[in-house]
C-alpha cells in the first residue's frame, strides 16, 4: 500500500518536471558568415557526405590501410573512450529528472541504564523498522535540472562529433601518408634508372679521357652529375622511410617494409570526382561544425541554469513501510508509518552571485558563438582552397607532362650534338639533369594533387551524411 502511495507521488512529480517552464533563451542558430556559393562550383561528380570512403578510395591497398587505422589507431580509441565518459555524465544527470525511489530496513535493541539506587532494573527496547521512500528531489518548476539535463546531453553529442571530427581526419591523414610513401616509391624507382644511367655515361667518359678523345673535364661533370643523383637518391629514401613510419603509426599496427602494389598514382584512378555543393550544406555536413553548434547549445542552456537561482529551490521527501517495537508482525496495517516533507530555498542576499552567474554564462554562450562563426568560416576557406586547388593541380600536371616531353627530346638533340662535336658535353649533361627534374616535379604534383583531393573530400565532410545521429 505504502509503495502504491509513493509510485503515484512519483508520478505527480514527473506530471510536474513536464509542466515546468523553462528559462533558458530560444535557441536560433547564427548567421554563416561565408559567402552563398564557392569560388569554383564545378559539379561533376557525387556529394562528399554522401560518399563513404570505400566507395571514395579506389585503391585496395589503401583502403586496407584505412580500414585498419579504423580499428587499431590509439587516438581514435580514446575518442570512444570519452564518448562513454559522456554518454555516462549525461546518463546521470538525466537520472536527476525522476524522483528516486530507496530501500531501507533497520533494527536496534537499546538497553536503559539504572535509575537509580533502589535496584530498579535495566529496560530493554526493540525497534524495527522496514520502509520505501523517495530522498530529497527538487521540483523543477523553473527548468533547472531540464537545463543541466540538456547542457550534458549536448556536451555528449559534441563528444561524438569530436570522434568523428578524429575518424575523418584519420582517414585523411592515412591517404596522405599511403600517397608520400607511394610517391617516394616512384621517385626512388626514378632516381635508381637515372643512376645507373648516369653511371654508364661515367664511363663512357673515362673510356674518353682514358683514349685522349677528351679532357677531364667531361669525367668530372659526369662525376658530379652521378653524386648529385646518389644525393636525391638518399633523400628520396630517407623520405620513404619516415613517410612509412608515420603510415605505420596512423594504423596502430606493423606493417610490412615493402607495400603491395596500387593503383597508378593518378587522381582519375585513385579517387571518385566530388560535387561541392554549397556552402550551406557544410553546417550538417562536416563534423566539427556540428560540433560547435552542439557547445553553443550547451552554453545557451547554462544560461536558464543560471537564471534559475533567482527563484527558490524546492525540495520534497517522502517514505512509507512499517515499524514494529516486535519483529514479528512487523509488516501489519496497526503497524504503518510514514512520512511527507518539502523544503524551499531561496538566497535573499549574495551579494550579486546570482547576477554574476547569469553574466558569465551569457558571456561564455557569445563565445560559443563566436567560436561556431569562425569555425564554419575556416571550413568555407578549406573547402575553397581545395576547389582552387583541385582546378590548379590538373592544368599543372598537363603542363608538367608537356615539359617532361620537351625535356626528354631535349636529352636526345643534345647527345646528338654531342656526337658529332657541335656541343660540349656540359650540354648534355645539362639536358639530363632537366630531365630528371621535370620526372620529379610530375611525381610531386600527382602526389600533391591526390593529397589535396583527400583534404577537400575531409573539408566537404566526406561520409558524414552516411551516419546515424542522434536528433536534436
Amino acid at each position: 500500500m505504502a509503495e502504491r502511495t509513493l509510485l503515484r507521488w512519483g508520478v505527480v512529480l514527473a506530471a510536474c518536471q513536464l509542466c515546468a517552464c523553462n528559462l533558458a533563451p530560444d535557441y536560433v542558430r547564427p548567421e554563416a558568415p561565408v559567402p552563398a556559393a564557392y569560388p569554383s562550383t564545378a559539379a561533376d561528380g557525387g556529394a562528399a557526405p554522401a560518399i563513404a570512403w570505400q566507395t571514395f578510395f579506389h585503391d585496395p591497398v589503401l583502403r586496407g590501410l584505412i580500414g585498419q587505422a579504423l580499428v587499431y589507431n590509439r587516438d581514435l580509441a580514446g575518442a570512444a573512450a570519452r564518448i562513454e565518459q559522456a554518454r555516462a555524465q549525461f546518463r546521470i544527470q538525466r537520472s536527476q529528472r525522476l524522483p528516486g525511489l530507496d530501500a531501507n530496513a533497520s533494527a536496534q535493541r537499546l538497553r536503559t541504564p539504572l535509575s537509580g539506587a533502589d535496584g530498579a532494573p535495566r529496560v530493554t527496547v526493540d525497534s524495527y523498522g522496514v520502509q520505501v521512500g523517495i530522498p530529497s528531489f527538487e521540483l523543477d518548476f523553473w527548468g533547472r535540472v531540464a537545463n543541466l539535463n540538456e547542457a550534458a546531453r549536448r556536451q555528449y553529442l559534441a563528444t561524438e562529433e569530436a570522434r568523428n571530427t578524429a575518424e575523418l581526419s584519420l582517414v585523411a591523414n592515412v591517404a596522405a601518408s599511403y600517397y608520400a610513401v607511394r610517391a617516394s616509391d616512384e621517385g626512388i624507382v626514378l632516381a635508381e634508372r637515372s643512376l645507373a644511367s648516369r653511371n654508364e655515361t661515367l664511363e663512357l667518359a673515362q673510356l674518353r679521357m682514358d683514349a685522349g678523345l677528351t679532357s677531364s673535364i667531361d669525367f668530372n661533370q659526369s662525376y658530379a652529375l652521378v653524386t648529385q643523383t646518389e644525393l636525391q637518391l638518399a633523400q628520396l629514401r630517407r623520405n620513404r622511410g619516415q613517410s612509412l613510419q608515420l603510415l605505420q603509426f596512423l594504423v596502430g599496427t606493423p606493417l610490412p617494409p615493402v607495400l603491395p602494389a596500387g593503383l597508378p598514382l593518378d587522381p582519375d584512378a585513385q579517387l571518385t570526382r566530388l560535387d561541392p555543393g554549397l556552402p550551406s550544406a557544410l553546417l550538417e555536413a562536416r563534423p566539427d561544425i556540428r560540433l560547435a553548434e552542439h557547445q553553443l547549445r550547451a552554453a545557451n542552456a547554462n544560461i536558464g541554469v543560471a537564471r534559475a537561482l533567482y527563484f527558490p529551490i524546492i525540495a520534497l521527501t517522502a517514505a512509507g513501510g512499517y515499524a514494529s517495537s516486535e519483529l514479528s508482525g512487523l509488516v501489519s496495517d496497526s503497524n504503518r508509518v510514514w512520512s511527507f516533507g518539502g523544503g524551499a530555498v531561496l538566497p535573499l542576499l549574495d551579494w550579486g552571485a546570482r547576477r554574476a552567474r547569469v553574466d558569465g554564462a551569457t558571456a561564455a554562450r557569445d563565445e560559443r558563438e563566436t567560436a561556431y562563426q569562425s569555425t564554419v568560416q575556416n571550413a568555407f576557406r578549406e573547402v575553397a582552397s581545395g576547389l582552387v586547388a583541385a582546378e590548379q593541380n590538373d592544368l599543372q600536371i598537363q603542363a608538367q607532362m608537356r615539359a617532361v616531353d620537351v625535356q626528354q627530346a631535349l636529352v636526345v638533340t643534345a647527345h646528338d650534338r654531342y656526337d658529332v662535336g657541335l656541343t660540349p658535353y656540359l650540354e648534355v649533361l645539362d639536358a639530363e639533369r632537366n630531365h630528371f627534374a621535370a620526372e620529379q616535379n610530375l611525381l610531386q604534383l600527382r602526389a600533391a594533387a591526390l593529397q589535396d583531393a583527400v583534404n577537400l573530400y575531409a573539408a566537404l565532410g566526406g561520409g558524414q551524411a552516411l551516419r546515424e545521429r542522434p536528433a536534436d
